[in-house]
C-alpha cells in the first residue's frame, strides 16, 4: 500500500508517495487532495474578487460556514459526481450539492479555470524507492518510477475530460496532451553514505534524489531575477549548533567537472534544486555513496548564519569544502545554487594545483578543416556564453563541428608534457532568454526550464554538451578575455593578442566588464579575473597559481588575448558576439595555417 504525503503551498504541489498511489479518476476525485487544491483555488479567486466565486455557496468570509474550505469539499463533491453523471442528473442524486449546479455555463468555466490553475503550479511527484532502485541496470525500478509518473498524468488528464463531458453534454472533438500531472518527477532513496562527524550529522538521514524526470514546458516563477552580494569565507563550521528536519530536505549529488558535490536543499527551494538536473550530470550509484568533495547546504535557517547569508568554509579536518546559503526569498534565484557549487569547485580545484577559469570553452572545427580549441573568460554576461550561441548561428557558413567543453566554469592543468589542457564542469547552461536568437529558444523548449520567462533575466537552463566532452581534456589553443564594454576601432581590434605573460595577467586580473543586470551591479565594474567565484577570496593562491600557468600558456604557444565582445554596449547584444566570432574563426584559420 503506498503512503502518500501531500503537499500545498503558494506556488507549489508535492505529491510524495511509495509507490503509484491512485490508479483511477475516480480514487483521485475521492481522495482529500482535491477539496485542498479546489480551496486553495477559491482563495486565488476571493482576491480578485472574481465573479466565479459564485459557484460556491456560502459569503467566502471568516472560518465557519462559507469559508474556502467549507466551499471547497461541496465543489469536490459536485465535481467528484460529474465524473461518471450527466449534470442534468447529479442534483437529482444530491440534492446537497445543487447549489454548486445553479450556473451550468459559470460551472464549466470554473472547471476550466481551475484546470488552468493547477497546471500553472509547481508540481512535483516525489516517488521514494529502496536504496537499489535506481542501479542504472535496475531496470524495474527505473520502469515503476516513470509510470507512476505517467500514470497520475493520465489520470488527471481523464478526470478533466470526463467532467467536461459530463458538464457540457459532449466529448471534445480537439484533445490536447498537455502535461496535466506533475511537470518534474524525483525517485528518492535512503542511501548511507560516509558522512563525517559532528555539524554533518544532520545531513546523513536526507533523501538522495536518484532519478529524474522532466515534463517540458516546465516553467518556474523563482520570486528572484538576479544575484547579489558575495560567497564570504568563514573560519568556524556554518553547521554548527543546526537542526534540520530531514523530511523537508533533499540530496543533489551532482558531478562538477572531476569532483562529486551534494547539494541539500529544503523543499521551498524545489524548483532550483530539480533544475539542477539539466546543468550538471547527476551523480551514479558508486558516486552517490562516496564521501564528496564539497558540500552545499541551500536553505540553512538564516539566524544560524548571522550576518552573513552566502558563506563557505574550508574544512581541512575532514578533506572538503562547504557552502551553506540562509532561507529567505532573497536566495530564491537559481544564480545563487549554480554559482555557490562552482565556487566550492574552484576553491578545491586551486587547492589542487589547478587554476579555474570563469568562461566558456569549445573546440571549433572550421570548414576549411582548421581546428581550435578555445577559452573566452570573463565574469557574467561578458559574453562568454552569448559568443557560444553565436558560433551556433553561424555553424552553417563557417563551421564542420563544435563541442562545448565548459559553458560557465572550468579548469586549467598543465600535463606532464607540458601542454595546457581545459576541462569544464556543467553538461547545461544558465543562459539569458534575450541574448539567444528566438527561433532557436523556442525550438529547445522541450529541453529546457525556463524562468521568469515575463522578466528582466528570463533564463532557461538547457543541456549543452555531454559529461565525456566535460572531462576529457582538451589542449588549450586560445585562451581570451571576454571584453563586453570596449568599441571596435582600428586600435582595437575585435580580436587583440598579447605580446608577454605580464600584459595578459593585468587585463585578466584587473577583469574589467559593463554590468547587464544579471546581478545587483551597475555601470563599468571590475572583478578579478572576471571571477568572483573563489578566486577572488583565494587571491595570494590564484596569483602564483596565475602566472604559472600564464607562462605555461605562452611557453607551449597558446594564442592568449581579448575578444571583444561588445555584449555592455546598447545595439550589440547580438551583432557583438556575432562579429567575435567571425574574428575567432578568422584568427583559427590563420592558426591552423
Amino acid at each position: 500500500m503506498s503512503q502518500v504525503d501531500f503537499q500545498i503551498a503558494e506556488r507549489q504541489v508535492l505529491i510524495g508517495i511509495t509507490a503509484p498511489a491512485c490508479r483511477t479518476a475516480q480514487e483521485v476525485m475521492r481522495s482529500p487532495f482535491v477539496a485542498r487544491v479546489v480551496a486553495q483555488f477559491l482563495r486565488e479567486l476571493q482576491k480578485r474578487d472574481s465573479p466565479l466565486l459564485a459557484v460556491a455557496s456560502g459569503s467566502a468570509e471568516g472560518e465557519g460556514p462559507g469559508c474556502p474550505a467549507d466551499m471547497a469539499a461541496q465543489v469536490a463533491d459536485a465535481l467528484r459526481l460529474l465524473l461518471d453523471t450527466p449534470y442534468a442528473m447529479v442534483e437529482e442524486m444530491v440534492p446537497a450539492v445543487a447549489p454548486v449546479l445553479r450556473d451550468r455555463q459559470l460551472l464549466a468555466e470554473f472547471v476550466e479555470r481551475l484546470y488552468d490553475y493547477w497546471r500553472t503550479r509547481e508540481r512535483y511527484l516525489i516517488f521514494e524507492a529502496t536504496a537499489e532502485s535506481s542501479r542504472d541496470r535496475a531496470l524495474e525500478g527505473h520502469t515503476s518510477f516513470i509510470h507512476a509518473h505517467e500514470q497520475l498524468k493520465d489520470i488527471v488528464l481523464e478526470a478533466y475530460r470526463r467532467i467536461e463531458a459530463n458538464l457540457r453534454g459532449h466529448w471534445p472533438r480537439v484533445y490536447r496532451q498537455v502535461p496535466a500531472g506533475a511537470n518534474m518527477s524525483l525517485l528518492v532513496e535512503r542511501i548511507p553514505w560516509p558522512c563525517p562527524d559532528g555539524p554533518y550529522d544532520i545531513l546523513r538521514d536526507i533523501r538522495m534524489v536518484r532519478l529524474a524526470l522532466l515534463e517540458p514546458p516546465v516553467v518556474l516563477y523563482p520570486r528572484r531575477n538576479y544575484r547579489q552580494g558575495r560567497f564570504a569565507a568563514v573560519d568556524r563550521n556554518p553547521l554548527a549548533g543546526v537542526a534540520l528536519e530531514p523530511a523537508r530536505w533533499f540530496c543533489m549529488p551532482v558531478k562538477v567537472g572531476p569532483l562529486v558535490i551534494f547539494v541539500f536543499f529544503h523543499q521551498q527551494y524545489l524548483a532550483l534544486g530539480t533544475s539542477l538536473v539539466n546543468l550538471f550530470e547527476l551523480a551514479g550509484h558508486a558516486q552517490a555513496r562516496r564521501k564528496p568533495d564539497g558540500i552545499l547546504v541551500f536553505g540553512v535557517p538564516a539566524q544560524a548564519l548571522g550576518e552573513q547569508q552566502t558563506v563557505y568554509y574550508e574544512d581541512g579536518a575532514n578533506d572538503l569544502v562547504l557552502g551553506a546559503i540562509g532561507r529567505s526569498e532573497d536566495v530564491d534565484y537559481f544564480g545563487y545554487v549554480k554559482k555557490m557549487t562552482l565556487t566550492l569547485h574552484n576553491l578545491i580545484m586551486m587547492r589542487r594545483g589547478r587554476l579555474p577559469f570563469h568562461g566558456a570553452m569549445c573546440r571549433i572545427e572550421l570548414k576549411s578543416g582548421a581546428a581550435a580549441n578555445v577559452v573566452i573568460v570573463g565574469d557574467s554576461a561578458a559574453g562568454k556564453s552569448e559568443s557560444l550561441e553565436a558560433f551556433r548561428v553561424l555553424a552553417d557558413v563557417h563551421l564542420r563541428s563544435y563541442t562545448i567543453i565548459a559553458d560557465d566554469m572550468g579548469s586549467l592543468e598543465i600535463a606532464p608534457d607540458g601542454v595546457v589542457r581545459g576541462y569544464g564542469t556543467e553538461i547545461g547552461a544558465f543562459i539569458r532568454l534575450d541574448d539567444l536568437q528566438l527561433g532557436y529558444a523556442f525550438g529547445q523548449i522541450d529541453r529546457s526550464i525556463l524562468m521568469n520567462p515575463h522578466r528582466t533575466n528570463a533564463r532557461l537552463v538547457i543541456p549543452v554538451t555531454t559529461f565525456d566532452h566535460v572531462t576529457a581534456g582538451y589542449p588549450v589553443d586560445f585562451f581570451l578575455y571576454a571584453n563586453n564594454y570596449e568599441q571596435v576601432d582600428d586600435e582595437h581590434p575585435v580580436l587583440q593578442g598579447f605580446d608577454s605573460p605580464q600584459a595578459a595577467l593585468g587585463v585578466f586580473s584587473d577583469g574589467y566588464r559593463a554590468a547587464k543586470g544579471t546581478s545587483d551591479e551597475q555601470g563599468l565594474v571590475r572583478t578579478y579575473f572576471g571571477n568572483p567565484f573563489g578566486p577572488s577570496q583565494r587571491r595570494e593562491l590564484h596569483d602564483r597559481l596565475a602566472a604559472q600557468y600564464f607562462d605555461a600558456m605562452f611557453g607551449v604557444g597558446v594564442r592568449v588575448g581579448q575578444l571583444r565582445t561588445r555584449l555592455g554596449l546598447d545595439g550589440f547584444e547580438q551583432e557583438g558576439p556575432k562579429h567575435a566570432a567571425q574574428a575567432l574563426f578568422e584568427a583559427i584559420s590563420e592558426h591552423a595555417g
